[in-house]
């Protein structure tokens, strides 16, 4: 079976430090990436409900209790609230929490790559005739690749 993905490279690790996001433009659709805890998750910037910008809401987590005034906060910085209606939605996997059966936005699939494996891919060059003075060049970063 042919893997019919196409990679974009989002940026560098280092530009997305734990906590924080990036909403890119790929493909025509616009897509969040976050960093959880050194974790990279990628969902469409649209919510299911209302089309709001979803990627631009609120981080949280849940409250959980086992009974009566025990009380903790768990999954921090990995639920999502739209900004217009406050469902919320797992970063990792687009789940709905308000209506996990029927609604879930698209999450698209993120890899680090180091810089020097992006540049050798999918380069099949054939020697030619003329021959230019050349220099060695290096990637040393790791990048944040999402694949639609």
């Amino acid at each position: 079976m042919l893997n019919n993905k196409q990679k974009y490279i989002v940026g560098t690790v280092d530009e997305l430090p734990p906590g924080e996001r990036k909403i890119v433009n790929v493909g025509g659709r616009s897509i969040g990436v976050f960093n959880v805890d050194g974790e990279f998750f990628a969902l469409r910037n649209r919510c299911p409900h209302g089309g709001a910008p979803l990627c631009e809401g609120v981080l949280s987590g849940f409250v959980q209790s086992k009974g009566r005034g025990d009380y903790s906060y768990a999954r921090k910085g990995e639920i999502l609230r739209c900004p217009w209606h406050q469902w919320e939605f797992d970063i990792k996997t687009g789940q709905s929490w308000f209506d996990p059966v029927k609604t879930r936005v698209r999450a698209y699939e993120t890899k680090v790559e180091a810089g020097c494996t992006l540049a050798d891919a999918g380069c099949e060059m054939k020697e030619g005739p003329y021959v230019a003075e050349t220099f060695s060049v290096s990637l040393d970063k790791d990048y944040i690749v999402l694949e639609i």
